[in-house]
Formats: C-alpha cells, sequence, structure tokens
C-alpha cells in the first residue's frame, strides 16, 4: 500500500520555501509533502508536522529515516495549530501547508469505516482511537434527530435525497441499531440505490462525506485553521490549501478573498492548480483535487 501525495510539487513550488524557513505540515498523514520538502531543502528548514492520527505519524517517520532533516511532529488537529506552537515558543511561522483529503492508508486500511467499500465499525474519526467525548459517525446515524441528520447530508454532502435518507435511518435504527458501514450502505441501498443506476457515483458517496465532515467538524476547522494560521504568518509568509469538494474549495476562496480585500495579503494562484491529465491517470483520488495558494504582505 502505497499513499500518492496530491500535487506534490506545485504545492512546495507554491509555497516558495527558503532557507531558515519555519514550514507547518497541518496535514502531515504519510508525510509525503514534508518528504519532498526535506528532499529539497535538508535541515536548511524546520518542519513542524500535526496529525491526529498516530499510525500517519509513524508513517511519516519512517519516510524520513537516513534524511537530513530538522522536524517536529505533533499528534494535534490543525485548528490547534496555535497551541502547539505555543507549546514550541514558535511567534510565527513562515509557510503552512494543508492536504485535507483522506489518505489512502485512512481508506484502504484505516479500519475506521471511512470506505464504504469495506465493513467496519462505523467511527469516521481522525483520531485512531476516539476518546468516549469524541463524536462518531455512529452517533450521528443511532442517536440525532431525524431533521438533523438530513441537515448534515443535505449541507455537507450537497444530496438532494436526504431527507429520504434521515427517514431510512431512523426507520432503520429502530429495528436494530446502526453499528458498521455495510448496514448504513444497505440502507442507502433501499431507499436511494435505484435512483443511482446509471450514475457514476455510488449512492452512499455523499452520505459517507456528509458524515465524516459532521463527525470531524471539518469546515469549522479549516475556517478557524486560515484565521489561526494567517495571524501566525510571518510577512511574506505563504499558506497552501489543497481540497477535494467544492463547500471546502469554497471555504478557502472565501477567506482567501476576504484578506485580499482587506489588503493584508495577495492571492498566488489566481485560479486553482488541479493535477495533470497524467496525475489523474496516476492517482484517480487527485481528480478533485484544487490547490490554492496566498501570500502575506
Amino acid at each position: 500500500m502505497k499513499h500518492i501525495s496530491v500535487l506534490l510539487n506545485e504545492t512546495v513550488d507554491g509555497l516558495a520555501i527558503k532557507a531558515g524557513d519555519i514550514i507547518v505540515d497541518g496535514t502531515l498523514g504519510g508525510g509525503g509533502h514534508t518528504k519532498e520538502i526535506v528532499r529539497r531543502y535538508g535541515s536548511a528548514v524546520k518542519v513542524i508536522g500535526l496529525d491526529l492520527d498516530s499510525d500517519a505519524m509513524h508513517r511519516a517517520e519512517s519516510n524520513l529515516v537516513d534524511t537530513d532533516h530538522d522536524t517536529v511532529f505533533k499528534i494535534a488537529g490543525f485548528q490547534d495549530m496555535d497551541k502547539v506552537l505555543d507549546n514550541l515558543n514558535i511567534p510565527s511561522v513562515d509557510r503552512i501547508m494543508l492536504d485535507l483529503g483522506i489518505s489512502s492508508f485512512e481508506l484502504d486500511i484505516g479500519g475506521r469505516g471511512f470506505s464504504f467499500l469495506r465493513d467496519e465499525p462505523l467511527l469516521m474519526t481522525m483520531k485512531k482511537n476516539p476518546d468516549e467525548e469524541d463524536i462518531t459517525a455512529m452517533d450521528i446515524v443511532n442517536n440525532w434527530q431525524e431533521e438533523n441528520i438530513a441537515d448534515i447530508i443535505y449541507g455537507f454532502g450537497e444530496e438532494k435525497l436526504s431527507r429520504v435518507i434521515a427517514r431510512a435511518i431512523v426507520a432503520a435504527r429502530k429495528e436494530k441499531k446502526i453499528e458498521t458501514t455495510f448496514d448504513l450502505v444497505k440502507i442507502l441501498d433501499e431507499c436511494i440505490g435505484r435512483r443511482y443506476k446509471g450514475l457514476k457515483i455510488h449512492p452512499a458517496t455523499r452520505t459517507f462525506q456528509a458524515l465524516r465532515i459532521a463527525t470531524n467538524s471539518e469546515l469549522t476547522n479549516l475556517e478557524k485553521v486560515i484565521e489561526k494560521g494567517f495571524h501566525r504568518l510571518s510577512s511574506g509568509g505563504r499558506i497552501a490549501i489543497i481540497s477535494f469538494h467544492s463547500l471546502e474549495d469554497r471555504i478557502v476562496k472565501r477567506a482567501f478573498v476576504k484578506l485580499k480585500e482587506d489588503g493584508v495579503a495577495t492571492i498566488i494562484t489566481k485560479k486553482p492548480i488541479v493535477p495533470t491529465t497524467e496525475e489523474i491517470k496516476e492517482n484517480s483520488r487527485s481528480r478533485s483535487a484544487k490547490l490554492r495558494v496566498i501570500e502575506k504582505l
């Protein structure tokens, strides 16, 4: 199993890294982007890597064995970047990078319910071992009110059949607790499967996306990290963000435009950078990726 980093060279190029820079990789994952930075700049730069998944951190560390690097990896969500930097006594950073996609490892061997193609516990948490107070997708489908379930499936999944799905989920959970991905896929297939026949998209795609976003507060955290990250960015510093669906990209675009209108930043990517045909052929999961870069004045 190999995770292929999306828009790898475009992202590192877009950051315009210089010797002496302090860089935050807010979504360390398997460490692909960090590895490329280390390959190019070695210990001339410092990389602070954040990820909620301890397994991802171990993969990133193993990727850097026998390399000349100055890295600090912390188990934390990118929305807590400011706390991590405070603990490290680092007042400002020069480059921030975020890859908002789910890694191939989490999809294919994570065992946490991100993929509707495997029968796994319906967790969808970025943390490998969620705490009792952490919300899971299982909590949402079994305990939330029908209207709230419909709202997140429509709002975060852009699923027009959200009301039908929410009604079916509530009816099914009265008979039996919804515990696994396949429990949910069966419900979705029975209530909307026929309406998806002939379409390229799986009937579970949008609902699974919505539950993952809600479980991890992804859109709220994205808004937080742009605000916090830009505040900690040095003058001339850059933020590069790779998004994978329209809701994320809309948040990034609006935030960047607002910073430009406020006269505190310039947008480096007038239009988002997207993968080449060759990259999409090599890695089909890259097809929806969009990279935007902004620079602080």
